[in-house]
């Protein structure tokens, strides 16, 4: 069971149409599902005024000194979480980055676009793809 939702930024967030995914963490959000920010950016306070109302936690790899794809981050986010590793599944665009999640005891789903990122977290979150119409 998914009982913790994570993303990357840049690249996710930042697609065409990034928005309904917005609305896809909110939804999980409100149904219980702990919802994580993780970037390798040096800081997120842009990110944290803007999308406060998204995610619970928001881990960047400047403040906390270790990057995606090191397992390390992953399983640091889930702690933040209160959540297990392997109740968590991550999103993001690169390939190193997914693997890295995995590796660290998450599911993984590499953005392609966002249909196809919905559809995914569709599966593994019954219910998301009603929440996000």
């Amino acid at each position: 069971m998914v009982r913790g939702l994570v993303l990357d930024h840049a690249g996710v967030l930042t697609d065409v149409g990034g928005w309904r995914l917005l609305e896809a963490v909110r939804w999980a959000r409100t149904r219980g599902v702990r919802t994580a920010l993780l970037s390798n950016a040096a800081g997120g306070s842009e990110a944290r005024r803007g999308l406060g109302d998204c995610f619970d936690v928001f881990v960047f790899s400047g403040e906390v000194g270790v990057a995606k794809p090191d397992v390390a981050v992953y399983r640091l986010t889930a702690d933040r979480l209160g959540v297990a590793v392997d109740e968590c599944v991550f999103v993001d665009d690169s390939p190193r980055n997914v693997a890295g999640a995995v590796a660290a005891g998450m599911i993984g789903v590499r953005h392609v676009n966002v249909d196809e990122t919905l559809a995914e977290l569709s599966v593994l979150i019954p219910g998301l793809d009603r929440g996000t119409d």
